[in-house]
């Protein structure tokens, strides 16, 4: 199809409903979605009559950028870090629900491809796209919940942190922060520069290492989203303890020799990036860690996240409504 004046169309060309049909044309649910797109609203199953949900939203120029990252690659990223924080509750993701906004003259091969990415992650975690919503807004706006299956087990809380576990991590750690500061400086990424943009355009939890079903799981999960230090912190609140961090265990040997080209600590992108989504968390020190883990540190009683015992005095990771000197692993906001 092409638009009025020979170029693509636009949204308003095609028009809400066509979009909607565009969008949908060909997808097939998974067995968990009972009734899809079509009907005022969706069905899911509810296996064992719980749901773990969760809701995220990425704003065009605060949270991604269209002259750095394709509509495919914000797609994926919607979804995945979604997805993560459902496996951060011991979850399996089942559905996805989608809430887009864009502007009337947005072109549809965007949308094509935002649909596309979306779609790709959630088959890479055995989901569906179940549903969603399309209005008008000044800029591209994808707002994702997510719905997942506790499998007849207790979710994973970040409240279950006592003195004596294993602090573990599952991923890699400072990546995105690492892509940002690449894409930052405008000069075209290779080698490691280019692997740590492909990272932060579209992030990888290591959805393999999330600990669902009735394998070994810790006391208290979540994942690595606005940054290594802000995240813990968290756990550590919620569980009434202290974290000490090993910095030699944290050292990644690429990613500090990338940083040296760029005059950068390494440590900057690994304590204070965020949207790497890896999964971290504090485990029983007698069990061994499951594959894809690595101890990082200690749970002690006290108060706060230190590394070698020491206050941590950069960024520490993003809060929202903080402004963008805090959040060194997200785009500018």
């Amino acid at each position: 199809m092409i638009g009025e004046d020979g170029t693509p169309p636009t949204v308003r060309e095609l028009g809400e409903f066509a979009l909607i049909e565009r969008i949908n044309a060909g997808r097939r649910q998974g067995p968990q979605v009972l009734l899809g797109p079509g009907d005022d609203a969706a069905v899911v199953a509810a296996p064992d009559g719980r749901f773990a949900v969760s809701t995220d939203m990425l704003v065009e120029g605060r949270h991604f950028r269209l002259d750095w990252s394709t509509p495919h690659d914000v797609g994926r990223k919607a979804i995945a870090q979604n997805a993560a924080d459902v496996f951060a509750m011991g979850a399996r993701p089942t559905a996805f629900v989608v809430a887009l906004g864009c502007p009337a003259d947005t072109p549809v091969e965007v949308i094509d491809g935002l649909a596309a990415g979306m779609w790709a992650e959630a088959e890479r975690v055995g989901a569906s796209v179940a549903g969603g919503d399309l209005v008008r807004s000044r800029e591209v706006v994808v707002s994702i919940t997510a719905f997942g299956d506790l499998g007849g087990l207790p979710p994973i809380t970040r409240a279950g942190a006592r003195p004596g576990h294993v602090v573990a991590v599952a991923g890699r750690l400072g990546w995105s922060a690492a892509g940002l500061a690449v894409l930052t400086t405008g000069a075209a990424p290779d080698g490691p520069g280019a692997e740590a943009v492909a990272l932060h355009r579209v992030p990888h939890p290591p959805y393999e290492a999330a600990p669902v079903g009735g394998g070994p799981r810790p006391h208290a999960l979540t994942d690595v989203s606005d940054g290594l230090l802000a995240d813990l912190g968290h756990i550590a609140d919620a569980s009434g303890v202290a974290i000490d961090l090993s910095a030699s265990a944290l050292r990644d040997d690429a990613l500090t020799a990338l940083a040296a080209t760029m005059n950068v600590d390494a440590r900057q992108w690994v304590l204070g990036g965020g949207e790497d989504h890896a999964f971290v968390g504090a485990w029983a020190r007698e069990a061994p860690l499951p594959p894809g883990w690595r101890a990082i540190g200690t749970v002690r009683a006290g108060s706060g996240v230190t590394v070698d015992g020491m206050s941590w005095d950069g960024a520490v990771g993003w809060e929202s409504f903080r402004g963008a000197e805090a959040a060194p692993g997200n785009e500018p906001r």
